[in-house]
């Protein structure tokens, strides 16, 4: 099927079973299944039956230096503000 993938920050962080989650892992049967068990052609999946090609894959640029408020009374001004010059609200 076509589909976007998107990665997020989080996607690196690790997710830890717990003692119960592993234990009933071992017990669950793993079943191997081959093309011709899905009833799918060989020609139809991997780069010969893409739709689509990745041409170019870059790395997210670096942040950049954020805008610190001081709050003396007005600071929910200059917040709304910066959001609306940035088309958030």
């Amino acid at each position: 099927l076509p589909a976007v993938v998107s990665v997020t920050d989080q996607s690196g962080e690790a997710r830890y079973p717990s003692f119960k989650g592993i234990m009933a892992a071992k017990k669950k049967p793993v079943e191997s299944l081959d093309l011709s068990d899905l009833g799918v052609e060989a020609e139809l999946v991997g780069l010969a039956g893409a739709w689509s090609v990745v041409d170019e894959a870059a790395a997210r640029p670096a942040r950049t230096a954020g805008v610190i408020v001081k709050d003396e009374g007005e600071g929910g001004k200059q917040l709304a503000e910066f959001l609306a010059s940035q088309k958030f609200i």
